[in-house]
């Protein structure tokens, strides 16, 4: 497998993988962070939800905003200058790259999803400063060995990498095949490398109730996990202060007030 240049695949191609007909998880998440890139379908079920749970809006925008803080801490306290993003998702604002290279000019960025509505838009991904670089594989997240191959076309696997997962794990029904995934992409980075993880968790019953109203929309299943199973894909790793903690608890960067969130994440180090 090799990198994925979006100009050799047709918009014919691209439309014909696209179901408008059904939910779809990159786009109702792109509609909760004030996206434009969603359609009808989607926007029914986000607000469904949002009747059931409002506090799933929170979760996607703290999420993001931890994506962010976890970037800038291992760009200017670790030295990491390289991250493979695997569930890229739409892009918005503040996107790996962007948040990376404002930092770290030279930083080398590689997206991974298996998405056609994020194949559409790897352009936008594609920008990069001329010091840095940035990437996107059209590649799945079930196959871990093939993902480590074609990255190492961008990222140097001699030099620590910083591997971030942020809400996409749920997809994967079975929590040990899960973690094995990561276990099998940590095994391939080089020693000094970071995994970077959030997710949606079962701490509230209008999280739970959320979850299943969208599974049962018809949309790919999303499942959310304990908080203990956030901290199960770190086994292994040293996690950095403040370990597993909710999303908004994580290093904030202000003393402002943040909501509570059932979103969790945590950022781990290889040795």
């Amino acid at each position: 497998m090799s990198e994925s240049n979006p100009q050799i695949v047709t918009s014919a191609e691209i439309r014909a993988r696209i179901d408008t007909t059904k939910p779809h998880s990159a786009r109702f998440w792109n509609y909760f962070v004030g996206g434009k890139d969603n359609y009808e379908v989607d926007r029914e079920i986000g607000d469904h939800i949002k009747e059931i749970f409002p506090g799933l809006v929170d979760v996607a925008v703290t999420s993001r905003q931890f994506l962010g803080r976890a970037v800038r801490h291992l760009i200017v306290d670790q030295g990491v200058r390289q991250f493979l993003d695997i569930g890229t998702g739409l892009p918005t604002a503040d996107n790996t790259h962007e948040v990376a290279q404002r930092v770290a000019p030279d930083a080398r960025i590689v997206y991974v999803d298996n998405d056609p509505i994020v194949l559409t838009h790897a352009n936008a991904l594609l920008t990069s400063t001329p010091e840095g670089r940035t990437a996107y594989l059209d590649a799945d997240l079930y196959d871990p060995d093939s993902v480590l191959e074609a990255a190492a076309g961008t990222l140097d696997f001699d030099q620590p990498i910083a591997l971030i997962i942020m809400n996409t794990l749920g997809h994967v029904a079975e929590y040990d095949k899960a973690r094995d995934l990561v276990q099998r992409l940590m095994a391939g980075l080089p020693s000094g490398s970071y995994l970077v993880i959030s997710d949606s968790t079962s701490t509230s019953e209008g999280m739970i109730a959320a979850s299943d109203a969208y599974n049962a929309s018809g949309a790919v299943p999303y499942y959310v996990r304990t908080v203990a199973e956030i901290g199960g894909f770190f086994d292994g790793l040293e996690l950095l202060e403040p370990g597993v903690a909710q999303v908004t608890a994580w290093r904030p960067e202000s003393d402002a007030s943040d909501p509570e969130v059932d979103a969790y994440g945590a950022v781990g180090r290889k040795s």
